[in-house]
């Protein structure tokens, strides 16, 4: 099976029930190419409430045999649609870099992981075990994990592709049956997998696309008989979709938010290293990653050596920027006008007495949303640049002296997604692990992830956690059976 969308021949229908269909909807989402502003097209499906309720109907017909099916057939139909998103990479690819002008080398990164987090959660079905306790007090005690039922996943514009295998994969797993809703800003790679989803051989219902803006992702968070949806996206929306979840039926919430995550760089570092680690993490994607290190602090001994290279690595980093269809490219521009803007506007208000503008801040060229890598030194601790998340090519640099001070500094937020310490002192780098308030912290290395940890974060950049074991619990509900031994 080879998908036959493309640039010119988009894919413009909701998947329901195992069939592409058109919106009951009479509402369209427009979309342009963030590499020249053109436009895509102005006529793609914003689900509405009948779509909505259609695709929840057939997910609800689907889920008890779904919940049944065996563990063979269930990991068969999971493996062979990770095979079918590999085979047909280039494709789906070019669908999400046309919207969201992340280069080729992202869309591979991204595609790679959808396809692994699918085959490790389709090894997790028939391992995924409960528990037992024995019978001394008359007594057998089983746990057994439930499906939950009609499940969603809510996916950010800045990983279109990767977060559906961490969102559907354990969700499908664990016999649930999935709605996926895209972003209104990159829609179009998640509505061609509709294609692979039925050549896969998931049953009509289990597997559902319906593309839509906020006013879709509403109806999905307060519809009465979803039982769980899992959003990743930002604080403002993530606590509407909280509130929106409680006051329906109160479904099950994993919430992946923002981060402003620091990076402590001490005097005994390797300071190529942290260089390297901490100018790609706030490069890569453009700076649209949740995850990014925005926030760079240097232990004053070795600030001057680091901020030289820093900045020289920044400068460096923009010969990479450019068209992100050709393949040289590494770096391509921010995905849309709004956020082009957003960005721009943190640079503006920034050099107006929050920091001193040490690198980049300009557009480059007059064509398309693109911006050099931008750093910021002696930041005011207060001010916007260094206390909001961005979103964006742009991080601000700080000095400090002591341990003491800068962990304080650096838990001195809302904000608990990632973290990162650099320094060869191993009992100083547990030590400030242990004090970082984050849901992940990297070593001598930072903004990362892996399919079998748990990805998230604390305080208000989330609720939950995705990947591994966690994720899998994330989609069930534990039930306790208890048996008299002694009738």
């Amino acid at each position: 099976m080879t998908l036959q969308y493309s640039a010119k021949n988009l894919p413009k229908q909701i998947f329901i029930n195992n069939e592409y269909v058109d919106s009951k909807s009479p509402k369209k989402l427009t979309l342009h190419n963030p590499k020249n502003g053109e436009l895509l097209a102005d006529d793609v499906p914003l689900a509405g409430e009948q779509d909505v309720d259609a695709a929840v109907d057939a997910a609800d017909k689907a889920f008890p045999a779904w919940k049944k099916m065996s563990a063979n057939q269930r990991r068969g139909i999971m493996n062979k649609f990770a095979d079918l998103i590999e085979q047909n990479a280039e494709g789906i690819a070019q669908l999400s870099r046309i919207s969201l002008g992340a280069p080729a080398a992202f869309g591979a990164f991204e595609i790679g992981l959808c396809a692994e987090v699918f085959r490790y959660n389709a090894g997790f079905i028939d391992k995924f075990g409960g528990e037992s306790w024995p019978q001394e007090d008359g007594f057998l005690k089983i746990v057994r994990n439930e499906p939950l039922g009609v499940t969603a996943g809510i996916v950010p514009w800045n990983g279109p592709i990767g977060t559906i295998g961490l969102k559907a994969a354990p969700a499908l797993a664990t016999g649930n049956c999935f709605i996926l809703k895209p972003s209104e800003k990159t829609p179009f790679s998640s509505l061609a997998l509709g294609t692979l989803v039925k050549e896969a051989g998931f049953p009509p219902g289990v597997f559902q696309i319906l593309s839509g803006d906020g006013s879709t992702g509403a109806l999905i968070a307060s519809h009465m008989r979803i039982r769980k949806v899992s959003f990743t996206g930002s604080i403002a929306t993530g606590k509407k979709i909280q509130e929106m979840a409680a006051k329906s039926n109160l479904k099950r919430v994993t919430l992946e938010l923002g981060g402003k995550s620091p990076a402590v760089v001490f005097d005994d570092c390797n300071l190529d290293n942290a260089v390297t680690w901490t100018a790609n993490a706030i490069t890569a994607n453009t700076g649209q990653v949740c995850f990014a290190a925005s926030r760079v602090y240097v232990q004053e001994g070795i600030y001057e050596a680091f901020i030289e290279k820093y900045k020289q690595a920044m400068k460096d980093k923009t010969k990479e920027i450019g068209d992100p269809d050709e393949t040289s490219t590494n770096i391509g521009p921010l995905v849309d006008e709004a956020q082009f803007k957003r960005v721009q506007g943190f640079i503006e208000r920034g050099q107006q007495g929050q920091g001193t503008l040490a690198v980049g801040g300009k557009r480059i060229g007059t064509s398309g949303y693109y911006l050099e890598p931008t750093v910021f030194t002696d930041v005011d601790p207060t001010s916007e640049i260094h206390c909001e998340e961005i979103f964006g090519p742009v991080s601000v640099v700080k000095s400090f002296k002591t341990e003491e001070e800068i962990m304080q500094l650096a838990n001195n937020t809302n904000f608990g997604l990632m973290a990162g310490v650099f320094t060869q002192d191993i009992n100083k780098a547990l030590r400030v692990a242990s004090d970082f308030d984050s849901g992940m912290v990297g070593v001598n290395c930072v903004s990362l992830m892996f399919t079998m940890t748990p990805f998230g974060g604390s305080k208000e950049s989330g609720l939950g956690r995705e990947c591994g074991v966690y994720a899998l619990r994330a989609f069930t509900e534990p039930k306790t059976i208890m048996i008299n031994m002694n009738y």
